[in-house]
């Protein structure tokens, strides 16, 4: 079969190699396609946990081709998603029910064999059939997981006002989520552009503020004055440094700063803690999901959360640089690719 690997840090090549084995717990997934998350780029420039050499792709979904003898509940033809989060089950924190604090974390398409590849090798406990989504659509399970984890930690009441910061595809969901577990209010702010057209073609958000990329000083002082009070949910899912430092000022007493994008380890912010302190302020992280993709299943496939179209761009295996190319030009909302 033909696989995208990486040997280093920015050193891949499309190798031909064995299908894989399953053993009876376990299925093997033909690929149809597998999404690219911003993950993947920093995976590709050896920036996060990756483990090489590595087949990555953690957003796949496929027809199960083999299922293994002690699998209940497939069936070969099945068109189905995939959990890529492997827990040990048995460390520290696993053991306190804190599965993705797991000090044995992996994951198919970061630590393992993923699906940017023909065939793909999962337990079938962390199988999960889909039937309304096209292939495409199918890729931004895994995302909606995630968000949906996100929202889990957020804990929001009725009623609450929030600002989404950035929309990608998990900003698109996030917000979308808000508005259908208590907020009464959801503001989208993200660069202008395809993400900024989708958001609004989708009914994401209530308003929307649209940020000049070079220069959106302007655009967060009229934000700042729309919203004096500010925001009971702020989430920053941009991933960039100099947007996160920035998104407690827009944090209402009280509130909550969700913070939900990928960085750079060394990245810093300079938040005032006696800000943090007077005004009892929550900041909180969310990485990756744990037991979220039944319900991100039963959300897409109802149509739910709205997915339509957020897959702007398709490639093939032997197109990945083209592929990374586009994700670095900020112009595509979600990227595929497809074996």
């Amino acid at each position: 079969m033909d696989a995208l690997c990486y040997h280093g840090p920015n050193n891949f090549t499309v190798v031909n190699t064995s299908i894989p084995d399953i053993t009876d717990i376990q299925v093997l997934i033909k690929v149809s396609c597998c999404g690219i998350c911003g993950t993947d780029s920093h995976i590709a420039k050896g920036e996060f946990i990756a483990a090489f050499p590595l087949i990555p792709g953690h957003e796949f979904v496929g027809k199960i081709a083999k299922v293994g003898k002690s699998v209940i509940g497939f069936n070969e033809g099945d068109r189905v998603v995939v959990d890529p989060t492997v827990f040990c089950e048995s460390c520290f924190f696993c053991r306190r029910g804190q599965q993705l604090l797991c000090e044995n974390f992996n994951s198919l398409g970061v630590t393992m064999s993923g699906g940017f590849a023909d065939y793909v090798v999962a337990d079938s406990k962390k199988v999960y059939k889909i039937f309304n989504l096209t292939d495409e659509e199918a890729t931004l399970i895994e995302p909606a997981a995630c968000a949906i984890h996100g929202v889990d930690k957020l804990g929001i009441t009725v009623g609450v006002e929030a600002l989404v910061i950035g929309s990608g595809p998990t900003g698109l969901i996030l917000a979308q989520l808000l508005k259908l577990n208590g907020a009464a209010k959801v503001v989208v702010a993200a660069n202008k552009g395809p993400k900024m057209e989708t958001a609004k073609r989708l009914n994401t958000g209530d308003a929307y503020i649209e940020l000049d990329r070079e220069n959106p000083s302007a655009q967060w002082e009229q934000l700042k004055q729309d919203f004096p009070k500010g925001f009971d949910v702020v989430v920053e899912a941009t991933g960039n440094e100099k947007v996160v430092d920035m998104s407690l000022g827009l944090v209402r007493r009280g509130g909550t700063l969700l913070v939900y994008g990928v960085y750079s380890a060394k990245d810093r912010v300079s938040w005032s803690p006696a800000r943090i302190f007077g005004d009892e302020i929550k900041i909180i992280g969310s990485f990756a999901q744990a037991n979220c993709f039944p319900r991100s299943v039963a959300y897409l496939d109802s149509g739910k959360i709205n997915v339509k179209g957020m897959v702007t761009d398709v490639f093939s295996i032997k197109e990945w640089q083209q592929a990374l190319d586009k994700l670095d030009s900020k112009t595509a909302v979600k990227i595929v690719v497809k074996p």
